[in-house]
């Protein structure tokens, strides 16, 4: 958009109907459309008449001066509502998680009722060695055998030797994993 002179560089608000003459430099008409100033700031606005406001239309571009890269990043941001996102899976933790609700006043956000209880008995229930598995395997109480052969499983494959091309530390972590297994397998504790 090339810069156009604007009659005294009139800028108002939506509220503001003080002067509202066409703010092209050789009109006076009365200005009844608005125009965002710029790209930065959308909610300035420079009223024109019809035939002003046509020509700014048409002259537009609100992705003038922006390189591939900035354009891409714009529509990303867009897509979003240019609100914060977080992959799928790490988003941190709310409020709510922190709340005791054992009436579940929340709509189903229940933190503290039956099923808490029975995790901590559970828990209470298992050897340090066990808790310990539990952790490395990252199976949370109430747990089944089901679980645990479910996330062992898992992170068998992920961190396979020909999985990982012979990396030592995922070779490390498959063992404990192994181990971790193993006790819980052997425990009479799990179900």
């Amino acid at each position: 958009m090339t810069e156009r002179p604007l009659n005294s560089d009139i800028i108002a608000h939506e509220n503001d109907k003080t002067s509202r003459i066409c703010a092209h430099a050789d009109c006076n008409l009365a200005a009844e459309y608005r125009a965002p100033v710029s790209r930065r700031a959308l909610t300035n606005y420079v009223w024109f008449c019809l035939e002003h406001i046509r020509e700014f239309n048409a002259a537009w571009n609100y992705y003038a001066n922006m390189d591939d890269d900035s354009i891409e990043r714009e529509i990303r941001e867009d897509i979003v509502w240019r609100r914060p996102t977080w992959p799928l899976g790490t988003r941190p933790a709310t409020i709510s998680e922190h709340i005791r609700d054992p009436q579940n006043l929340l709509d189903g956000a229940e933190t503290d009722g039956p099923t808490d209880r029975e995790t901590e008995v559970q828990m209470r229930r298992f050897s340090a060695a066990e808790r310990e598995a539990l952790s490395i395997l990252g199976v949370v109480a109430p747990v089944t055998m089901v679980d645990v052969k479910l996330r062992y499983k898992t992170l068998a494959k992920q961190l396979h030797p020909d999985a990982n091309g012979g990396d030592k530390r995922a070779e490390d972590r498959l063992k404990l994993v192994n181990h971790a297994y193993r006790t819980l397998r052997d425990s009479e504790r799990v179900t």
